[in-house]
């Protein structure tokens, strides 16, 4: 079992050093009135099994501090740490233990970490106070409870199913025809693969079928989503189907999961609409739900939404291990001018490799046109690639990936922790450059000046 054998304060450098005292079972540090303040306590244990996983918590009260979010950090790091080491380099590896307000003033500390497997069974936690000239902290002693070997979980087997890039549209005239085409590509790859999620490009039981949206939209559920979910029983395997739904009056692009009983486990309707989609009668969703199966939880974004940052971005603030795109095509990765559309496969690389980098997930990219459809792990590393020649790629998601950076810390807890969603107000608020910017984007009238 973990055993307490060292309690001290700790500070980076003595002129920024917290006023620290011992109040009964509680630590206490105070800001010194400077701008450099940081510093706190740290507990070092030893005794920790290499391989074992471990809760380790403590409780915070504060006083007099505006962001406790900000103001509060807490690490695990996995080697007998000196009072003074900021930078730790490559020495060992170190995770947050990320804080929770549960009441006014009250922060709870709570983390699973694991002892890595070069452990030398030493663990220094710590409980900073940083950034404010005022104010306090006080903490208890941290709990350190042995949760046993960690269990590995196997991989995830993934399948982006598009047909061929020159696959004839004219055999898929129908709606029904087009449920057939797909459900027969998902048969196949499923009994041949043993694929666990599947993911489907956008709006694909309409696309090419004359007629309007109105006239094809189906109903969710409905016949068409339940030939898949027949599927997905059967194999059980999830699926991530792209239709246009209807919804009383409404119709939506939406992205419909299936989960392997069958049942319907999350719905996503597109929130940023194509141009020509904004005047069509299609309406907007209005949320990012994140759906929990039995391979991960599952959010979406189709088409559009990848060109605006914050649809990415809040499918991984709700925790998703999975971002599935049904995508038809990118303008930012198209020429830069009028014209029929050209696919840069750089350009489009790049940009999914970067939504996967910047919100810790992997990307499942399911493309009308087959080529560019991709499997990207949350390190940016394209597992899975279509030059258009198959009917479907697959590939093979390590859920416990364990990416680090390069001095030990745990990437998304890195990605995540850093942010300071106080200071981010302009983020959803066009503000009045953009708003200027919008209103005046052609070139500029000759006023008659020179320069």
């Amino acid at each position: 079992m973990p055993e307490l054998v060292r309690t001290e304060t700790w500070a980076p450098i003595p002129q920024a050093a917290t006023l620290n005292r011992v109040d009964g079972r509680r630590y206490c540090s105070a800001a010194n009135g400077t701008a450099t303040c940081c510093g706190g306590w740290q507990f070092v244990y030893r005794g920790l099994t290499p391989g074992h996983s471990y809760r380790v918590t403590w409780d915070a009260a504060t006083h007099g501090i505006d962001t406790p979010g900000d103001a509060l950090v807490g690490h695990a790091f996995w080697s007998d740490l000196a009072p003074d080491a900021h930078r730790t380099n490559t020495q060992c590896n170190w995770d947050y233990v990320c804080g929770e307000s549960v009441a006014v003033d009250q922060v709870r500390f709570d983390a699973v970490v694991a002892a890595p497997a070069d452990s030398d069974g030493m663990l220094t936690v710590r409980a900073t106070l940083r950034w404010v000239e005022t104010g306090a902290m006080e903490v208890s002693q941290p709990q350190v409870t042995d949760l046993g070997p960690v269990q590995p979980s196997p991989p995830v087997r993934v399948a982006v199913v598009t047909g061929r890039e020159d696959f004839a549209q004219a055999m898929c005239a129908t709606v029904a025809k087009r449920v057939e085409y797909y459900a027969g590509m998902c048969e196949r790859v499923c009994a041949e693969r043993g694929v666990q999620l599947i993911a489907l490009p956008e709006i694909c039981l309409q696309w090419h079928v004359p007629g309007s949206p109105v006239d094809n939209a189906v109903d969710v559920p409905g016949p068409e989503t339940g030939r898949f979910a027949e599927i997905a029983r059967h194999f059980e395997c999830v699926i991530v189907v792209g239709l246009q739904e209807r919804a009383g009056s409404a119709v939506h692009n939406s992205a419909v999961i299936i989960a392997t009983d069958g049942s319907i486990a999350g719905t996503y309707r597109k929130a940023h609409l194509a141009s020509f989609e904004a005047v069509s009668g299609i309406l907007p969703g209005r949320d990012f739900p994140v759906a929990e199966t039995t391979v991960g939880r599952i959010g979406c974004n189709i088409c559009m939404d990848s060109s605006a940052a914050e649809s990415s971005r809040m499918v991984g603030l709700n925790g998703a291990d999975f971002l599935v795109l049904p995508i038809m095509g990118d303008h930012r990765a198209s020429r830069w001018s009028r014209g029929n559309p050209q696919l840069d496969e750089d350009r489009w690389r790049c940009i999914m490799r970067t939504r996967a980098m910047d919100n810790q997930l992997t990307m499942v990219v399911a493309r009308n046109n087959s080529r560019g459809s991709c499997i990207v792990d949350r390190s940016g590393t394209l597992l899975a690639y279509s030059d258009g020649t198959s009917d479907s790629i697959v590939a093979d998601v390590a859920r416990d990936d364990g990416f680090r950076k390069w001095n030990g810390g745990c990437f998304r807890q890195v990605n995540w922790r850093q942010r300071r969603p106080h200071l981010y107000d302009a983020f959803v608020d066009p503000g009045p450059v953009a708003l200027q910017r919008l209103r005046a984007t052609g070139p500029k009238p000759d006023d008659g000046k020179m320069g």
